[in-house]
């Protein structure tokens, strides 16, 4: 990954103002996702099918393309057990709460590759899922923007007379780091890291592993959604450095469950949140800890869960020059 070189990768805010009192869970994460997907079947599905495997339109509908994207028939990546579909949620921040009448809800929509083409599809099939009301009191709300989010305040894309998406240029642009010697990421939403399927706790998580998932979900993501293959050009390499590296880590356990009425059970869906700081020869490492806040990272990153921000800094230069400097760098390019 090189200074300046664009991603299709883009962040929207959608806001609505809620028309009934509405009272969101914990966390709305899987609320959010489940209401895409259900209303966004209900637009495109044209055959009615329960299983999108069996469909003959499984490769050229929109519905599989973003919630059960199928796997390639031949692919250099053999040994991936699912396709990572191109989209994340991110939901408000945890805490069941409700939103009175008037009131706005905001939250962000990260899309990926082709799935860019796809934003008013999705801005739609919310608008649906919103209107026919969310919840067992189905709460409705109308939309009020779609914010374009990038290093500032974000821009809209939504025009109000012909309730449409304006034209916009959607990507990202890799900012020209400086002497990076720490990183520091406040993980927001829990991060669910796995060796051999089983979760690792606050005093298990090590960088290599971090740093190795990031790449392999750009490399995925990249390659299916966006025709980019071979994205990752050393990984061993990048590996072994952040082997290397030293941290600190002020991080809990945060437990999170929820029922799927897909597998009809409760599932554990807990990780890892708070501070963790890492030191060393990071310049090269920067790139993907930047990236990984658009990817997220970990299990169950659609519905928004292994989010974090991270501030980068060099011995000389204190965190928020550094990074006013790379977000204003990633702003002028674009």
């Amino acid at each position: 990954m090189m200074p300046g070189q664009r991603l299709p990768v883009a962040r929207y805010r959608l806001l609505f103002r809620v028309t009934d009192d509405l009272h969101l869970p914990e966390y709305a994460g899987s609320l959010l996702r489940g209401q895409l997907g259900a209303a966004l079947k209900r637009t495109v599905c044209i055959t009615g099918l329960k299983q999108c495997a069996a469909c003959s339109l499984l490769r050229t509908c929109a519905y599989p393309a973003m919630f059960e994207t199928p796997a390639p028939p031949h692919h250099t990546l053999q040994k991936f057990s699912s396709v990572p579909n191109p989209y994340v949620i991110e939901p408000p921040p945890f805490g069941a709460r409700r939103i009175a009448q008037g009131d706005t809800i905001s939250f962000g929509v990260v899309l990926f590759g082709r799935a860019l083409n796809q934003l008013p599809l999705v801005v739609h099939s919310f608008r649906r899922a919103f209107r026919q009301g969310l919840g067992k009191r189905r709460a409705r709300a109308e939309l009020v923007d779609v914010l374009l989010e990038t290093s500032g305040p974000g821009t809209s894309v939504w025009d109000t007379h012909t309730q449409s998406i304006r034209s916009h240029l959607a990507e990202l642009v890799v900012p020209a780091f400086p002497e990076v010697d720490s990183a520091t990421l406040r993980i927001h939403t829990p991060l669910r890291l796995q060796n051999q399927g089983r979760a690792l706790g606050p005093e298990e998580l090590h960088a290599r592993t971090l740093i190795t998932a990031i790449m392999r979900r750009a490399s995925l993501m990249l390659d299916i959604h966006a025709d980019m293959p071979g994205f990752v050009k050393n990984p061993t390499d990048l590996a072994l450095q952040a082997e290397a590296l030293q941290d600190t880590r002020n991080l809990r356990w945060r437990d999170w469950r929820r029922y799927s009425s897909r597998q009809k059970q409760e599932m554990a869906l807990g990780g890892v949140i708070g501070e963790w700081t890492l030191t060393g020869p990071l310049t090269e490492l920067a790139c993907w800890l930047w990236l990984g806040q658009w990817l997220h990272a970990g299990k169950n990153a659609t519905m928004g869960l292994g989010k974090y921000e991270v501030t980068f800094t060099h011995a000389t230069r204190n965190p928020l020059d550094v990074r006013t400097r790379v977000f204003e760098h990633a702003s002028r390019s674009a």
